[in-house]
């Protein structure tokens, strides 16, 4: 990957967020360098935290593409974040053309518009007539994403919108296409359906989405949302009719039943849509159907809408019209193609070959590009001073006068200009001020949002009719990479933050252990130790019963955290000089007792110390 990319692109979806590398060959066409993939969960209980989420999901990928601080990232929010208008604008010239929009916005946005971002696209209408797609989004609404880039020390680029991002990707892959069309981006919260014919084009969002799925199965199951969403990555399926379910399990078959009902929803709204589109905007009904997102990853959704649309439905590859380079997984975007359309659209920004070009501004952004476009004047208007000064002293001796007063006029232009610099420079200390709060605030939301992260990622993947826990606690000073000690000398790795006598205390008494300086001070070769104030890992004591894999069943699961791509727990570190070592599975799982031990008993005990990624103040 090159160090200086010429483009990197972010979609921030609800649930899952892409980031890529693009780069301009010499054709001009576009070449994908790198590519990366997460996911946060999308639990509507959760709302609160999605924010601290996607940014911790930023970093992650920025982190694995090795993007560099300062670099201008250009990304897409999703299609339920902002308000899409679509108006027919009477025949008027084009000079007056802003103020008509601005007219219409005023009218279409259910908000004063000095509270919302927005920006516009001309379309092509019917003959005679002029389309234009209007689209806004609360400003702090926007500043509050925004601060998702600034926080990492990025720079915005450009801020599109996903459904716009995903038209300009198909008419870029499919250019040769002049049959009416729907797009069907299935996402988490919202499914965000595309209408388009040649260059005409409209969208509306619709709130069906993988989440209302994932809820459907809780509440069919008395599950948590976590769990539902687990069981439908790992064993949902969409039934289908004519006796399709007889061949299969009789769990999974009756958890098709449940995905197919709440996806019934779907081709409703989408028949509701094409009514609206045909009547209001003179569209055609579409005949061939697209599908997009991660929704339609869930197996038999093709054949589903299929069957309930009787319109052809086929895959998205937004990947026809552009070049790969030869370090990206050729197998990885093999099964994510028909994910990767708003990246397409927000590369093809950078080659100008997009055909719409939203760009929803912050204020704080906005500020930024001035000061920038303020630059070449301000270096022009020092080199004119230069300039002066030197004409003075050659023409001195033939014009005194007249270079006396010249030099007057300079020093009077550069006093003006001064007084310019100083509010502006003012103006960008306040501005850092304002980011480090920013920060620290951002930081204390995360440590505040720590454990419910935290239980998310443990029930998720440390879940197990066989397998319960008995208690949880932090740990502060554990070294994941420690060795083994020799005979008769102390074997210390981490304490508890908790008190030991934790409940035989008074109610006055603080939970909180303090540091005992005969035991939990830092060896040399524990690289690791942490302030006494945080912890760096935590503690899970459990029990586990009879089962067919015996106490396997603890290794399992340790496994399946292992292999997720986890933002709270992480299981290797660097060595001394720098190398990359796993952490040894004798100081994660610590205890786990056979059932040959003691056969009589009911469940065996286990013990694991989970690293955390951060250290998060105890207190």
């Amino acid at each position: 990957m090159a160090e200086t990319p010429s483009s990197v692109v972010l979609n921030i979806g609800s649930q899952r967020i892409s980031m890529a590398v693009f780069e301009t060959s010499k054709s001009g066409g576009l070449v994908l360098k790198a590519y990366e993939s997460t996911s946060i969960l999308a639990d509507p209980a959760a709302e609160v935290i999605r924010m601290p989420q996607t940014r911790l999901a930023i970093q992650e990928l920025a982190q694995r593409l090795k993007i560099a601080k300062g670099t201008r990232i250009r990304y897409a929010v999703a299609g339920q974040s902002v308000l899409t208008r679509f108006v027919k604008l009477p025949a008027i010239d084009s000079d007056n053309i802003d103020q008509l929009v601005t007219f219409e916005a005023q009218q279409q946005f259910p908000f004063p518009l000095d509270t919302v971002v927005w920006d516009y696209e001309l379309l092509p209408g019917a003959p005679g007539e002029k389309e234009v797609a209007l689209v806004a989004i609360k400003s702090d609404a926007l500043d509050e994403i925004n601060s998702c880039i600034l926080g990492h020390g990025f720079l915005t680029s450009e801020i599109d919108v996903a459904p716009m991002a995903l038209y300009n990707a198909f008419r870029s892959a499919y250019a040769d296409v002049q049959e009416p069309v729907l797009l069907i981006d299935v996402g988490a919260k919202t499914s965000n359906l595309l209408y388009i014919e040649g260059a005409r084009f409209f969208t509306r969002s619709i709130s069906v989405g993988g989440a209302s799925i994932t809820t459907a199965i809780a509440k069919e199951y008395g599950i948590s949302f976590a769990e539902a969403e687990s069981q439908k990555t790992s064993n949902g399926i969409v039934t289908l009719g004519g006796g399709h379910t007889s061949h299969l399990d009789e769990a999974v078959a009756a958890l098709g039943t449940v995905i197919r009902n709440a996806m019934t929803r779907l081709p409703t709204e989408i028949a509701r849509t094409t009514n609206h589109y045909r009547s209001n905007h003179s569209g055609n009904a579409p005949r061939r159907i697209v599908l997009a997102g991660g929704g339609a990853t869930l197996p038999y959704a093709k054949e589903f809408l299929e069957e309930k649309l009787g319109i052809p439905v086929e895959y998205f590859n937004p990947l026809r019209s552009i070049s790969v380079g030869k370090n990206v997984d050729a197998e990885l975007l093999s099964r994510e193609a028909h994910l990767m359309g708003e990246l397409i659209g927000l590369g093809l920004r950078t080659t100008g070959k997009s055909s719409i070009n939203i760009d929803l501004v912050p204020a704080s952004v906005e500020a930024l590009r001035s000061a920038d476009k303020r630059k070449p004047f301000f270096i022009a208007s020092a080199a004119a001073i230069v300039v002066g000064m030197a004409a003075f002293g050659l023409l001195k001796s033939k014009a005194a006068s007249d270079a006396e007063e010249r030099l007057a006029a300079l020093k009077q232009e550069k006093e003006t200009l001064a007084q310019t610099g100083v509010p502006m420079e003012n103006l960008l200390r306040k501005e850092s001020q304002l980011k480090a709060t920013a920060q620290a605030y951002i930081t204390a939301k995360l440590n505040q949002t720590f454990w419910v992260a935290a239980l998310n990622e443990i029930t998720t993947h440390f879940s197990s009719q066989y397998v319960w826990s008995v208690d949880m606690a932090p740990v502060r000073g554990y070294d994941p990479l420690k060795k083994k000690v020799e005979a008769g000398q102390p074997d210390v790795n981490g304490e508890s933050v908790v008190k030991d006598d934790f409940g035989a205390n008074s109610t006055t008494s603080s939970i909180i252990a303090k540091v005992a300086t005969a035991t939990s001070a830092p060896s040399k070769a524990n690289t690791n130790t942490t302030d006494s104030s945080t912890f760096n890992a935590i503690r899970i004591k459990g029990m586990w019963r009879d089962n067919p894999d015996k106490q396997n069943v603890v290794n399992k699961l340790l496994a399946s955290l292992q292999g997720s791509t986890s933002t709270i727990f992480k299981f290797s570190g660097l060595n001394p000089d720098k190398s990359v070592a796993e952490f040894p599975k004798e100081n994660i799982l610590i205890k786990l007792q056979s059932a040959e031990d003691e056969k009589e008993k009911y469940a065996w005990p286990f013990e694991i110390v989970l690293p955390i990624t951060r250290e998060v103040p105890a207190k």
